[in-house]
């Protein structure tokens, strides 16, 4: 038997990269027109955060839950779970947070945006536009076509670092209950795509770490 130290993050890969992309191209033809659902609930989350008041701030976490939610079925418990046995317990914790912002954000209002205007609302609304707006552009950029896109409230990635961007404009500490789950998705996604050399496995992971340290950053200056 090989020394443990010898084995790699690789070794434990159940999927070839083909494999993974290619569900991500089956996945988005499958629900198709969704996507154009998808990017129109994505405009209008920024525009509840970019406008912010109590009422949008509820119409932005509900569509943030609904978004974790679908992944959560339809991407991992559905898809996912074919090729990584690991998908489960991803739907599971999917399923939570979306449960977690449904409660927190819809139910009890506490996903209000901090309107005033400073350098880390505007690094947090940065954030989410990019991951809600320009995430689907990576594949195409990496030449994996329009088909291998990965959008917001349909993929886990954008998902999830958009919803650390609209979290981290929060006022008050809710959006520390709700900060674990994607950022740990974040990390986990960002090892798996290392393993698999994609060049773009650093973007979830670092879209993460920033949305934590503007939130840090925000608790520091209100305390």
């Amino acid at each position: 038997m090989s020394e443990w130290w010898t084995y790699r993050l690789s070794s434990f890969l159940l999927f070839s990269p083909q494999t993974y992309y290619r569900l991500i191209e089956l996945y988005n033809r499958a629900v198709w027109p969704g996507q154009l659902a998808a990017v129109a609930a994505g405009l209008v989350v920024l525009v509840c955060l970019l406008r912010p008041s109590p009422g949008r701030s509820r119409i932005a976490a509900g569509i943030l839950a609904s978004g974790w939610l679908w992944v959560a079925v339809a991407f991992h418990a559905r898809r996912y779970a074919t090729i990584n046995w690991a998908a489960v317990y991803f739907a599971w914790a999917f399923g939570l947070e979306a449960a977690l912002l449904f409660w927190l954000g819809v139910v009890r209002g506490r996903l209000a945006p901090d309107v005033r205007q400073n350098p880390v609302r505007r690094a947090g609304f940065c954030i989410s536009s990019f991951s809600l707006v320009l995430y689907p552009f990576i594949a195409l950029i990496l030449g994996r076509g329009w088909r291998a896109a990965e959008i917001f409230g349909l993929a886990p990635d954008p998902t999830a670092a958009g919803t650390l961007g609209a979290i981290s404009l929060a006022a008050g500490r809710a959006r520390w209950e709700l900060f674990v789950i994607p950022a740990a998705w974040c990390a986990v996604t960002g090892a798996f795509l290392k393993a698999m050399e994609a060049p773009d496995f650093w973007v979830a992971p670092l879209a993460a770490a920033a949305a934590v340290v503007l939130s840090a950053r925000k608790r520091r200056r209100d305390g």
